[in-house]
């Protein structure tokens, strides 16, 4: 299996900074997307400190070593990136007055020949378009999803509920910060999105799915899902990554192999 990436941000139609930040390493097949919070332009450090960080130290892993590691290796390389960023926000925050409180939700993945290793923490999403079908993979940290878990409200009405931004988890908050991690399988054709809430705030799983079934290229879904978030009111900023999965003996077309060269995107977010 072989992969092609492509990334896009932009801070939406109502905040003038931009605190997501969304970088991948195509070489590697590393993916990384941060959501930032906290006060003036700190929500876009704690983000830009994660991405950053994180994919520098699991591409400095995987270029010294075996670029197929084993799912187990690769769980523990991302638990502790995720804890030495952990650890860096949360320093930061402590040391530097004008970045008191901020924090960062995260979303990070390293595509295998076979497999999806990912993790995430706080409510960016992951999601996995196969064979027509639509599915999370990801589960939000958030006080509506434990209403959901707990049974006291349907995904319906969290749709339409208040606090949808209070987190139950986030980089930067406290010292132990835990990160779902899990395997997914891959299969030749898959499409993952990798998004900030800002999309998932605009458009419903429903609107998400019509577009990634566009036979397009990945620029051109990218842009239309920020595009459509957009014109419904583009209240946050909005962020994805998407890639594709190809089998060995596939050729994608010349516009995928054009917006998928070997690129590294990074983007100071919300």
């Amino acid at each position: 299996m072989h992969y092609k990436f492509f990334a896009h941000s932009d801070p939406g139609k109502v905040r003038q900074n931009n605190e997501d930040s969304v970088s991948f390493d195509e070489a590697c097949r590393v993916v990384v997307l941060a959501d930032g919070m906290g006060g003036y332009k700190a929500g876009e450090v704690a983000s830009a400190m994660a991405t950053s960080l994180i994919q520098s130290e699991l591409v400095r892993w995987l270029s010294s070593g075996d670029l197929s590691p084993s799912s187990s290796q690769l769980m523990r390389a991302i638990d502790i990136c995720t804890t030495r960023a952990n650890e860096a926000i949360l320093n930061k925050a402590m040391t530097d007055p004008d970045c008191f409180g901020m924090g960062t939700t995260l979303v990070v993945g390293v595509f295998q020949p076979s497999s999806l290793v990912l993790g995430h923490i706080g409510d960016s999403r992951c999601y996995c378009w196969r064979h027509g079908s639509l599915r999370q993979l990801t589960r939000d940290h958030s006080m509506l999803q434990e209403q959901v878990d707990a049974g006291v409200l349907t995904m319906e009405q969290a749709a339409r509920a208040p606090g949808k931004n209070l987190l139950t988890r986030a980089l930067g908050i406290k010292e132990a910060m835990p990160i779902d991690i899990q395997e997914v399988a891959v299969q030749a054709g898959d499409l993952y999105l990798l998004c900030s809430d800002g999309l998932t705030e605009m458009l419903s799983d429903g609107d998400i799915a019509q577009i990634l079934g566009m036979d397009a290229s990945l620029e051109r879904l990218a842009r239309t899902l920020v595009a459509q978030a957009n014109a419904l009111g583009g209240r946050d900023n909005v962020t994805v990554l998407l890639a594709r999965a190809y089998s060995r003996s596939e050729r994608p077309n010349l516009v995928s192999k054009l917006f998928g060269a070997t690129l590294s995107h990074a983007t100071d977010a919300k």
